[in-house]
């Protein structure tokens, strides 16, 4: 035999061994191991997404700009006035359109103009500004932010010009801005819904619509309500103190519900109208201190105050709101209720089958004659409230007084706010 026929003889006899590196896979290993890289590669890209996205806080800084082509006038210190208004806007849409443009835009959220102030050349404004990114970009973003400013207001076509004396963006924390972002009054709820059912059936208050709703409490137990009209001031009832006096026994929450509350604060003192007599209902007004002042926020801040001569005619649509009873007698709801009711002259509910005369000029009767829709028991120093131009809410009147809840010709009387305004500035200033 040849050396290769031995050879190949050798090769013969050598056993065949299978390739088992795929045959060995059973299929629901293949399909184990299909599944792991799957799961490893969604892995991967969802911390990407995270940290590039969702790994994103927001941050505040403010910034002030002359306008010297604009002179300061009184009226755009007057909250909510049309000619403050308008230049308000016509500020934050020249800010957008300079952030919008540029490389920021994924980064820049909104302007908001804290106050319109005068100055040795035209006006003044202080503006604040939000930004959301990574913490690790934090100062290279506002010194980016700061540099489209002065290069785009370098410029003749902005009428916004630095301020000199404050010309670079400063930080700002977040509880201090979303305060100055609500400090504004009347910012509540955008689109108010009719209610078919009494405050006490089952209208639930959406979070956050009624933001300047509390509740008055003695030992964890509500009582009464109140309305926010500043960040330290609470506007109710008289008569929710008949019985207890003392400022100390008192607790104000705040929230959409009334457990857990969102926030409480003690009260430092009460004070109620002079003239107030617990045997009749005239002068039913009360403010309230806190001993804490509150720091406002999208959930709590304050309604607006009507002036002296602000009108609300018969038949408007007001709302009212509060945690009152269900029923009369009946236990207080944990929710707060809202329910939308009609303003009726005094003339008409003056009337013999109404309330024979007992309705005066210092009160506001709302409801229906039909009965039904109402406020009830414990909603008593709780706000009824209107809207006005771009949803603005002004508070018009307090829960007082009224026979049984949505009783056929009884609708509900309110201590009417604006006849108090001269009251109310003696007392808080406000």
């Amino acid at each position: 035999m040849s050396r290769n026929e031995y050879c190949k003889g050798l090769w013969d006899l050598r056993p065949t061994i299978p390739d088992r590196r795929i045959s060995s896979l059973k299929p629901w290993m293949i399909v184990l191991i299909i599944a792991a890289v799957v799961l490893v590669l969604a892995l991967i890209i969802s911390l990407l997404v995270y940290f590039l996205a969702y790994d994103q806080k927001p941050y505040y800084y403010q910034a002030s700009f002359q306008i010297p082509s604009i002179e300061y006038n009184p009226d755009f210190s007057v909250e909510h006035s049309k000619s403050g208004t308008d230049l308000k806007v016509k500020i934050n849409n020249e800010i957008d359109n300079i952030f919008r443009r540029s490389s920021l835009n994924h980064h820049y959220i909104k302007s908001h103009v804290v106050n319109l102030r005068p100055s040795n050349d035209g006006l003044k404004t202080d503006v604040l500004l939000q930004f959301q990114f990574a913490s690790n970009n934090a100062d290279a973003i506002r010194r980016h932010a700061d540099n489209t400013l002065h290069q785009k207001l370098k410029s003749d076509e902005s009428f916004l010009k630095i301020d000199t004396s404050l010309p670079y963006l400063r930080d700002m924390d977040e509880a201090q801005a979303e305060h100055i972002l609500n400090s504004c009054c009347g910012l509540g709820t955008e689109s108010p819904f009719s209610s078919m059912e009494r405050i006490a059936d089952g209208d639930v208050a959406r979070k956050a619509a009624w933001p300047w709703q509390a509740s008055l409490q003695i030992d964890g137990v509500h009582f009464c309500g109140a309305t926010l009209i500043s960040n330290e001031w609470l506007l109710t009832a008289a008569h929710c103190f008949d019985i207890y006096k003392n400022p100390r026994l008192w607790m104000a929450s705040f929230g959409r519900t009334l457990n857990p509350p969102l926030m409480r604060r003690r009260v430092q003192s009460i004070i109620i109208h002079e003239n107030y007599a617990a045997h009749k209902h005239d002068d039913d007004i009360a403010v309230v201190k806190l001993a804490t002042p509150i720091i406002f926020s999208d959930d709590v801040h304050r309604v607006c105050l009507p002036d002296a001569t602000f009108e609300v005619l018969p038949k408007s649509k007001v709302y009212v709101t509060g945690w009152g009873a269900l029923k009369a007698n009946g236990p207080f709801p944990n929710i707060l209720r809202q329910v939308q009711i009609e303003i009726i002259s005094n003339d008409i509910c003056n009337k013999v089958d109404v309330y024979g005369g007992a309705v005066s000029s210092g009160m506001i009767c709302a409801g229906f004659l039909e009965g039904k829709l109402d406020a009830c028991e414990g909603d008593s120093g709780g706000p009824l409230v209107i809207a006005r131009d771009r949803n603005i809410w002004y508070l018009i009147g307090i829960v007082s007084w009224g026979i049984d809840c949505g009783k056929e010709n009884k609708p509900g009387i309110y201590t009417k706010v604006t006849c108090y305004r001269d009251w109310i500035k003696s007392k808080t200033n406000i």
